[in-house]
């Protein structure tokens, strides 16, 4: 990627023939003045595709394939319907749609294999990147009052949202405005991918996790991020790396972002069995989340204006409250019981999961993502995530004893089967596939695997027993560490890639000598961020739909990459105590 492919790209882009119908030649007759029907699908269109800065790069991305009448009329039919009927019939407007969008070809990032180090870094180098991201987080926290994430628009879409899962999205989700713009996304993704404009917007890229391409970039607050700012603050005290000063600000930005979690985003919710809860909300109201003011009036345009809570920031945010000490009233309630009602057992429960993006995978006992708030609203309709689930095992293992687990027949079922649902995931191989995967990549959830064992680890014998008779703790183990040492650090990888081996690995306990690979990755890409940061943004989690969304960014990585070195330094100095003793 260099400034040479990005000018090549643009040039093709601007200048390439063009063959068949355009997006707006499709689109601009009925969406650009419309002369009635629903007012969101025209203002999403000329807000998000039809502005000044995209026609001049999409005017020329025609398809040969509408050439034929037949076609072209069937997909102007279609919106028409979307943009004129009270309740369209989601199905059948999305069906030409979804034929096009089968025609095109994508594919998850396949890196190189990569040439083994010569010497894995040593324990000085190692502590410079450290305190380089330590130093990192705390002055963006001191710039910015808080610690910023990023979202990124990738137009190309994700590789696993074909024809059938836009209609499972269609037909799934529950927002008007949210079926419009996942159905016109998806349309352009359909030009994009077949025309110049492909290698300006999807630019290669080194490793697994995707940059975050500047400038559309789109800063904002939320109490997930806040709660993994926690923990990656914590791990730096906990390197005893830190100075004085840093120690007394690295506790300050910890008690402010905890109280962000637990206060601020804090919502009020009814369980499936009428008790009311405190959860956590995915967004916090604004002024809270941060947004300027300019992209604040343009979601609610592009029909993003309700965001309900959700489980995994939930988990999140309890997990680094409870690490962070807190003894805020919140934490004494026993969630394991709210997510029982959100829990996927065959029969009654399966239809939970609305928009089955993954079914590829068994979801029987996987808890589901989305909390309908107190008013029944729930846009997003439904779906399950694999690393979501980590995280609910991983703050209910913390919480063990507060929450009277282990004495409560029902709740250790509830956590019984989450484990369940996960063996099977391992046992099958499923995820490692990224299908598999709503909201992360599978070198994530290899990642919160090892977060998740180090909990349930930390647990007495007796309590382990009680909670995973059948080993399936050993099981997953064995197959994450497996694919993080013959597969993930095998290729090219970037900072964030490297950083999410090391928490695997040092987590499951590998041996030292496997952290080589990471380890010079990371010291040797330290400087990549320029001046202001040590390290690139790169893709931590990411939407599907209405197209693929990135979130991270430089603050992201430089977590990630705290978190997996420390967890290093300490195994590397462990083993180096005990080949001493041995001696």
């Amino acid at each position: 990627m260099t400034i040479v492919h990005f000018a090549g790209a643009a040039y093709r882009a601007l200048t390439g023939p063009k063959d068949g119908p355009s997006l707006y030649d499709v689109c601009d007759p009925l969406l650009r003045k419309p002369p009635g029907g629903d007012p969101h699908l025209p203002k999403f269109y000329n807000t998000a595709l039809g502005n000044p800065a995209l026609r001049p790069l999409l005017r020329r991305t025609g398809l040969p394939e509408l050439h034929d009448q037949a076609r072209l009329h069937d997909l102007r039919a279609a919106l028409i319907a979307a943009r004129d009927h009270s309740e369209p019939d989601w199905a059948a407007v999305g069906a030409p749609v979804s034929a096009l969008l089968d025609g095109i070809e994508l594919r998850h990032p396949q890196p190189k294999p990569a040439r083994s180090p010569e010497r894995a870094p040593g324990l000085a180098e190692i502590e410079h990147v450290i305190r380089a991201c330590g130093e990192h987080l705390l002055r963006s926290f001191r710039d910015n009052g808080f610690i910023p994430t990023y979202a990124a628009f990738n137009l190309i879409g994700d590789p696993d949202l074909r024809g059938r899962e836009l209609l499972m999205a269609l037909t799934g989700l529950n927002s008007r405005g949210y079926k419009n713009s996942t159905l016109l996304f998806n349309l352009a993704r359909v030009f994009i991918a077949r025309s110049p404009v492909r290698d300006l917007i999807n630019p290669p890229w080194t490793g697994i996790a995707e940059p975050l391409w500047e400038p559309v970039q789109i800063r904002h607050r939320s109490a997930y991020y806040d709660a993994f700012f926690t923990e990656a603050l914590l791990s730096f005290a906990e390197t005893g790396l830190a100075s004085p000063e840093q120690a007394q600000a690295s506790r300050a930005a910890i008690t402010e972002m905890v109280d962000f979690c637990l206060r601020t985003s804090r919502e009020q919710v009814r369980a499936q069995d009428g008790r009311t809860f405190d959860v956590v909300t995915a967004l916090a109201p604004l002024p809270h989340a941060r947004f300027s003011r300019l992209f604040a009036h343009i979601k609610e345009d592009l029909g993003f204006g309700i965001y309900v809570p959700d489980c995994d920031t939930t988990a999140c945010s309890f997990s680094a409250a409870t690490q962070a000490g807190s003894d805020h009233p919140m934490l004494e309630q026993p969630l394991i019981d709210f997510y029982a009602g959100y829990q996927i057992r065959s029969g009654a429960n399966q239809p939970k999961v609305t928009v089955p993006l993954n079914d590829n995978i068994d979801y029987e006992g996987g808890i589901a993502t989305w909390i309908d708030n107190l008013a029944g609203e729930q846009p997003f309709g439904n779906d399950l995530d694999p690393t979501l689930n980590l995280d609910v095992l991983e703050v209910s293992f913390r919480n063990l004893a507060r929450w009277q687990i282990l004495e409560t027949p029902q709740r250790l079922d509830t956590v019984r089967r989450i484990i369940g649902f996960q063996m099977r995931l391992a046992a099958s191989g499923a995820f490692t596939d990224p299908r598999s995967h709503i909201y992360y990549l599978p070198e994530l959830y290899c990642a919160y695997f090892g977060r998740c064992y180090a909990a349930f680890a930390a647990l007495p014998p007796p309590a382990r027993q009680a909670i995973d008779p059948e080993g399936a703790f050993d099981l997953i183990r064995g197959k994450v560490l497996g694919y993080v040492l013959n597969e993930l650090i095998t290729i090219e990888m970037n900072a964030f890639d490297a950083a999410l081996a090391l928490i695997a690995l040092a987590h499951l306990g590998a041996d030292p000598a496997c952290f080589t690979p990471a380890l010079h990755c990371i010291v040797t890409q330290l400087g990549e961020g320029g001046r202001r940061s040590p390290f690139r943004g790169y893709e931590w989690n990411k939407m599907k739909t209405p197209t693929r969304i990135v979130v991270g960014g430089p603050e992201v990585t430089s977590a990630f990459v705290l978190m997996g070195l420390a967890l290093a330094r300490r195994a590397m100095m462990r083993a180096g105590l005990e080949r001493v003793a041995q001696s």
